[in-house]
Parts: C-alpha cells; structure tokens; sequence
C-alpha cells in the first residue's frame, strides 16, 4: 500500500518514483546536505519552542501528543483526544487515509465547531509589513479570534498552503474536519497565528490551494503507485533546482550524462520545451544552428544562449564572453561587501574589503559582527557601526573629489537585510532611515557583480561566486567554504545548541566572510585586465 506524506506535493516527481520503486531500495542515496540536515534540526527545535509556549499559554484545554512513541501508538493517541474534543492536540499524528494514499502529521490541531483546523509551526516568515493578513493572538490559536491586522500582510508561502490542505484532507477522511476553508500557520516570531483562507482563488490559472493540491496529489499518488507496480516509470529524470541537494542526486545524474540529457545545460521548463521539440541531448542542442534559434521557444535562457552554452559544455569550458570587451564599473575608492546572516534570524556580520585611492582609511578587511545569538538588539550595534563606517568612506572619497564604488554578489541578500535592519532598528543609534538605504541601493554606486558576470559570461556550471572565482584565480582558505555550512559554524560560534561558545569557529566565519568579499574584489580586477580576454568568446564558437 503506498502511503504519501505531504512533502510529495513540492518535490521532483522523479525523486518520488524512486523512493517507492521496490528496485531502488538497496540503491546508496548522498548522505544528507549538512545545511539541510541543520535546518530540519533548526525546525524541529522551534517546533519544541513553540509547544511549550502554548502549553503554557493554553492551560489545561492543551494536550501533546508524545513524540517517542511508535507512529501507531501516536496516531491512536491523537484520535482519542480528537474523540474526547480536547481543545489544541498539539505534535497530532492524524491516522492513515489508506483510500486516498495519504499519511501525515500536523504540528496543532484546534478544536473548531463540530471537528478540527490544523495549524502548521514554521521556522521562516508568514507575514511582511503591510495590512490585510487575518491573524488571532498566539495565545487564542482558533480561527474565531481572528481579526484583520492592519500591520501586516501575508507573505506568500505556497508550500505552507499546501501541507495544510494535506491535513485536511486526512483530517475529512477519519471525520474530523472542521470544514475546508481555514486553516492556521504560526512563523519564526511565534507571535501570532496566520490564518489562510484555503478556498480563495489566489493560485495561478484563479485556482484554489485546494485545487492545486487535489491535482499535485493526484499526480504524486499516480507517480508512487506506478513505481510500486514496477510499471514503466511516470517520471523521468530530469535537472532542475531542486536537484543540488536531492539525495537522489547521483543515481539521476549517472543517468543524465550517459544520454547527455539537454537537462544538464537547459534547466526545468525549458528543458521540456527542448525536448517537446525533439532536442533530447546536448550534442543535439549545440548542432542546432544560430539561426534557427529564434524557433527554440525557451523563456528561462535566452535562445541563442542555449545553444552556446550546449557548446560550451561540450567542450568543458567554464565560462564564455558573451561580450568582446568587458566592462565593470570601477571607482577611485571601491569596497566590497559582503553579509552573512542565520535564516530568518537576523544579519549578524557586515564584512568589508576596501581599495583605491587613500582616503586615511586602512585598507583591506574590517568586519562588523555581534556574537550575541541571533536574534539579538546588539545586531542593531552591528548594523549601525557598518553603515556609519562604510557612509563615511563614501563621504570622503566624494570630499576629495573621487568617484565611489561598492560591490556585492547577488544584492538581492545584502538589500534584504539593509532594508530590513533599518526597519527593524528604525530609532536606534547610529540606524539610518529606511529612505537614505533605499537612496543608496538605487543609485549607480552599488553594483551587483553577480548582474554584470551574468550579463557578459555564458557559465555552463553555474554564475556562483564559489564557481566563477576559481576562473579568476581565486580560492578559498577553508576547503570546506560554502553557505551551508557557515550556518553550522554560526551555531558553535554562538552556542545556540548550548554549552561553550567556539571561539575557533568565529575566526573560521571571520575566514569565510574576508575570502567572500577578497573573491568579488578578485573578480572585478580580473574583468578589467587583459588575462579575461583568454576566456574565448562566444561567437569564435
């Protein structure tokens, strides 16, 4: 009997063949993504957080469901104090629907007129600053309480919606659905609880959450129960994102590449396309001529692109001009930036590397971090020492009549918490307006070095800073330098698991950090020298 979790509704059809295909189960999957692997510890310790909290808000009308005990056992629990009407079940095992192929649990269950709403514990954001989100006090999780918030509305969080209608639907199969219309999620803040209306047509196409589940579902369950059968595959693989940290990874990939999949240089939609059109491989892609590239109907890589970077990777080259001249914007006095932050947590270091002309600044790396654990006001200190410096090297360059520049990889994480920390901090020392940060991300002073590899490179491997600096010469000290597992480095370095404070982990993110920012230095330099005109260029091939 195949059984489906809530999970199937957002992952590779592909991925949920092989974990119900009978042949696969001796088969070595990777070892789970360290990041990964913390992060679903980072959830389950909110979760905990968060039941605590309203066992103690709740009182006596609350009751947890244990968590060491067999699933049977804790799928028994929850429907006899389902059948005796406690108030809030929390850590709810919801018994097996066997008709529908569905099997869950849900992090709170609350009793609303003749059954139960779920509501899900999340460890992100549920709403932004706005109005309109309908919310109740964390203190009255029921959907009676809630009121429209005219300081908040909801953040999109489709993956959320769509595990609540999971619940729901196992909740309708053993009888104790309260209806399919509300149901809750309470965020990181632990604040409030945000209550989503299940039946409004805000999905794509004006379909409902429950639509959209009801299809994904159905596809899933047909998908498992083809592979159980040991029918012909409903899915074939095929890259897309979510491919980086599937555990599945290696078996897909041996297979992409015995066939030279078009899905190794054309991700997801497009690869559809490509091979809707009879363009299976890459060999077939990067034959197809230039000027029939305009009949390629692609929309996530340019037509023409496609093709090159078909050629490209036959040829195993990492990068190719787009452009025969390169062109960065430079200044006088430049500085690179470059933040790390926990999750939703907060910002906790601003690193800097500063070049150019003297200003009677010291030049090279300066950090602005607080190692107070996140969240913390002392990130607000942090913020404040970052923007008063890092203003004052813009100021005097423009005092001594010098151009400026300031440099990320990707802003779309240094804008975030720029905006967000003048937001959160408004008021505090030294925090500037929101204004004068908005002011600085418009003008022509922050350059994002991500948009400007992406504009003049074709990277047949990828346009992150860990894939495009090597080609300029550049590694990174700590071999095993990546975001992910900075998050674990952050945890020691903090003790946010307890115990003692890892001192030797804080010079390991102080590491990180200065190689990330000596990286985008590294890289803009070497696109303004001559050893980037080695790198061929796209019509030679």
């Amino acid at each position: 009997m195949v059984l489906l979790d809530a999970g199937v509704v957002t992952r590779c059809r592909r991925r949920v063949h092989l974990e119900n295909d009978p042949a696969m189960r001796e088969v070595e999957t990777a070892p789970l993504d360290l990041g990964v692997e913390q992060r679903i510890a980072d959830a389950t310790e909110h979760r905990r957080s968060v039941a605590a909290q309203l066992g103690e808000l709740l009182g006596e009308s609350w009751t947890e469901i244990p968590r060491g005990v067999p699933y049977a056992e804790r799928a028994r629990l929850t429907l006899e104090a389902m059948r005796e009407g406690v108030g809030h079940i929390s850590g709810a095992q919801l018994p097996d629907d066997a008709d529908g192929g569905r099997r869950g649990a849900i992090d709170l269950l609350v009793r609303s007129g003749n059954g139960y709403v779920p509501v899900l514990v999340v460890r992100h954001k549920v709403t932004d600053p706005g109005s309109g989100a309908k919310v109740s006090p964390i203190g009255e999780p029921v959907p009676e309480a809630a009121a429209v918030d005219s300081t908040r509305k909801v953040r999109p969080q489709p993956r959320d919606q769509l595990r609540l209608v999971h619940a729901v639907r196992l909740l309708q199969a053993c009888g104790f659905s309260a209806g399919d219309r509300t149901a809750g999620v309470i965020g990181v803040d632990a604040d409030v609880v945000v209550w989503h209306d299940l039946r409004s047509p805000n999905w794509p196409g004006g379909r409902t959450a429950l639509a959209e589940y009801d299809a994904r579902f159905g596809d899933r369950l047909d998908v498992a129960r083809a592979a159980a059968r040991g029918d012909e595959p409903l899915a074939q693989p095929s890259r897309i994102t979510e491919c980086r940290g599937c555990p599945w990874w290696p078996t897909c990939e041996a297979q992409l590449r015995e066939r030279n999949d078009v899905s190794l240089v054309v991700r997801g939609e497009d690869a559809t396309a490509l091979r809707g059109q009879g363009i299976t491989t890459v060999d077939e892609l990067a034959a197809t001529p230039l000027d029939a590239a305009e009949d390629l109907q692609l929309t996530g890589v340019r037509n023409a692109d496609a093709i090159l970077l078909a050629k490209a990777w036959l040829r195993e080259m990492p990068l190719v001009r787009r452009v025969r001249e390169l062109d960065v914007p430079r200044g006088d006095v430049e500085v690179d930036v470059d933040m790390e932050s926990y999750a939703d947590a907060g910002a906790y270091m601003w690193g800097c590397w500063l070049s150019g002309a003297d200003i009677g600044e010291e030049q090279g790396y300066r950090a602005f971090v607080t190692w107070d654990p996140l969240p913390t006001d002392d990130e607000a200190r942090s913020f404040a020492e970052f923007w008063s410096w890092f203003t004052g090297v813009r100021r005097k360059a423009f005092e001594r009549g010098l151009s400026f520049r300031a440099y990320c990889y990707n802003e779309l994480a240094e804008n975030r918490w720029m905006l967000a920390s003048a937001e959160r901090f408004a008021g505090k020392p030294g925090v500037p307006p929101v204004s004068e940060v908005k002011e600085f991300i418009a003008s022509a002073e922050w350059v994002d070095l991500f948009a400007v590899v992406r504009d003049q490179f074709l990277c047949p491997n990828g346009k992150g800073l860990k894939v495009i600096a090597p080609s300029a010469g550049f590694s990174w000290r700590d071999p095993e330098a990546g975001g992910e597992n900075s998050m674990r480095w952050y945890r020691d370095a903090v003790a946010l698991d307890g115990g003692e404070q890892d001192l030797s982990q804080r010079e390991r993110l102080l590491t990180y950090n200065e190689d990330d920012v000596r990286a985008t230095y590294t890289i803009r330099t070497w696109m303004t020298s001559q050893a980037a005109h080695d790198i061929p260029y796209a019509e030679d091939l």
